[in-house]
């Protein structure tokens, strides 16, 4: 669908059910990430998958502009009302979780529960945000001058995917194949557009926030769970549940414990 200008890629599942979650995928993710739990979802559920800009089928436009947060967040508004999505359930696994965050503290009533899995609400201090905008323009430097491959060699190697290593060979490359399915400067100018150096930090408007949220981080990923403890302090209704033997992408390493805990969420709202 065009949305702003930009050919927006989504996936639907159970398309004539009424209560609705949106689903938003990590960096170098796409709809296809949420194959597995989406099966898992009872199908009275109207699920909707979006490729973010410059990820999957999506188009990756050649400007760094058009990936900041804020055009991201209103191109989802846009597709959102073209769709005809209210009152739904918006789920967000670490990059789509920040942009899902950032989604809420613009348009706050037009989601009814938030669920985040291993996600930020950004980087505290200007410090802080300078110091990772060096590191994700150096990466995003790296992606184009000497590809995807080397890149996604790199990058499922890092500490935050140790704990996928474990998975069956076959899930790995699915994981890999899906790395591998993006365009460089769709991930390139991600990274330069809305990492989380370049957004706006979130953290002092969590308490503005007061539609219910969910936080699911994996025991293994323990920075993401420290994150987790300090928003559920300053979100007015929030709970963490907190994973055991799992590291950051719980939906890819635990799929039916992940769409267990969001079928609660969604039983215990009575539906959307």
């Amino acid at each position: 669908m065009i949305v702003k200008g930009i050919n927006i890629n989504f996936r639907c599942w159970n398309e004539e059910a009424t209560d609705i979650i949106v689903l938003l995928h990590g960096f170098t993710g796409s709809v296809a990430t949420w194959n597995k739990v989406a099966q898992l979802i009872p199908n009275h559920y109207r699920i909707v998958a979006v490729d973010l800009i410059g990820h999957g089928l999506s188009d990756a436009p050649t400007e760094v502009a058009m990936y900041s947060m804020e055009e991201q967040v209103e191109v989802l508004h846009e597709l959102f009302k073209e769709l005809h999505l209210s009152n739904f359930t918006l789920l967000g696994y670490s990059l789509g979780g920040r942009v899902a965050l950032s989604y809420v503290a613009n348009y706050p009533n037009k989601v009814n529960h938030l669920i985040l899995e291993s996600a930020s609400p950004g980087l505290k201090t200007e410090q802080e945000r300078e110091s990772r905008r060096i590191s994700d323009e150096k990466l995003a430097d790296e992606i184009l001058q000497n590809g995807l491959q080397s890149f996604v060699e790199k990058w499922e190697n890092i500490p935050l995917f140790e704990s996928q290593k474990k998975l069956p060979t076959e899930v790995q490359k699915k994981i890999r194949e899906e790395r591998l399915s993006q365009k460089e400067i769709g991930l390139a100018n991600s990274l330069r557009g809305m990492g989380t150096g370049a957004q706006k930090s979130l953290w002092t408007s969590l308490s503005d926030i007061t539609l219910p949220v969910t936080l699911i981080t994996g025991s293994i990923d323990e920075k993401f769970c420290k994150i987790a403890q300090e928003m559920v302090k300053l979100l007015p209704i929030a709970n963490h549940v907190e994973i055991r033997d799992v590291g950051h992408a719980i939906h890819v390493e635990n799929p039916t414990l992940f769409a267990t805990i969001v079928k609660d969420v969604l039983k215990k709202k009575g539906g959307n």
